[in-house]
């Protein structure tokens, strides 16, 4: 479970970042740039998510969640769904 006090700026990174993605979506049709970013937010998104999940996994197993990094996208992005 997320230890909420501790992991509260990344949940807000998580929160900005997916109204960031509405927004833009939100716009109907996406110039280059938008576009852009889109993947920009998928990727981080993504890296957030991992990095949270990292924490608790660590938390419940009784280990510092401080351990936990942020990986590369190149490694959140190829995980299978």
């Amino acid at each position: 479970m997320v230890d909420q006090p501790k992991d509260q700026p990344l949940l807000d990174r998580i929160q900005h970042l997916a109204s960031e993605e509405h927004r833009l979506y939100s716009h109907g049709s996406l110039s280059d740039a938008d576009q852009e970013r889109l993947a920009k937010i998928k990727i981080e998104l993504d890296q957030c998510w991992d990095f949270l999940r990292q924490r608790e996994a660590l938390r419940a197993a009784g280990k510092d969640p401080k351990k936990a990094h942020v990986r590369p996208p190149k490694i959140v992005e190829n995980y299978e769904q």
